[in-house]
């Protein structure tokens, strides 16, 4: 039986997987270092041996990862590294290569509270007031030095033109009106990786899954299904 696992994207914690590990039992969310645990990752290599580090620490077999954002793009470097663990792959809202305009790191240098605000409001298609406190105050507490890191990591990320060395299952689910990871962007993930599926979810934005969870819990397990109908690694 495969289990999901969940990876959460820059400035975040595994809490914006809520409704996710709410209808997957036995699922999990592993928190990134340096996420209010140690460490100082700037890298999506440094994020992705933590990953492996864990699942291999919870002998987790069969793994199915779920990447928002740079949690994508460990699961793709994961996946790029043939990790045995690792039977499948889902991008929410996530890309081979996840460049960060130079404005959001003089935003995040020069007043990050200011910054947090205006990156939360970039992660939905119709923000409320209760997402937006909500995705701002994770922002707070995972920390400015953090936060920047996380920004540097997908900045420096590139693996579009090894996309094809790929060899597991993989979703791309992107959110129709992503601002920070264009849709188009995820879609030539899915056009580069033989046999890979590929869904807009309309009417969200770069968490997709937190706007429309049922439409995106809906998607995982349907692929969850077919992973599981196929025969073992």
């Amino acid at each position: 039986m495969t289990q999901l696992v969940f990876i959460h994207g820059a400035g975040c914690t595994p809490s914006v997987f809520a409704q996710q590990l709410a209808a997957f039992p036995g699922s999990t969310a592993p928190l990134l270092p340096g996420h209010g645990t140690p460490g100082e990752p700037a890298t999506i290599a440094e994020f992705a041996d933590a990953v492996a580090l864990t699942l291999e620490r919870n002998d987790l077999h069969d793994v199915v990862l779920a990447g928002s954002s740079m949690g994508g793009a460990i699961a793709l470097e994961l996946a790029l590294r043939r990790e045995p663990r690792v039977r499948a792959v889902v991008l929410l809202g996530s890309s081979g290569k996840l460049r960060v305009a130079p404005a959001i790191f003089d935003a995040i240098d020069r007043d990050f509270p200011g910054a947090a605000r205006m990156l939360a409001g970039y992660f939905y298609a119709q923000p409320t007031e209760e997402l937006l406190e909500r995705s701002v105050a994770e922002m707070l507490a995972v920390g400015q030095a953090q936060t920047r890191r996380d920004f540097e990591a997908c900045n420096t990320f590139d693996v579009l033109d090894r996309l094809g060395e790929i060899d597991v299952p993989l979703l791309v689910l992107s959110g129709e009106k992503d601002a920070m990871v264009s849709p188009k962007f995820s879609l030539a993930v899915a056009d580069r990786v033989s046999g890979a599926q590929a869904r807009i979810v309309e009417g969200t934005g770069h968490l997709l899954f937190i706007e429309r969870p049922d439409d995106t819990n809906d998607a995982l397990r349907t692929f969850v299904s077919s992973i599981d109908s196929l025969p073992s690694k």
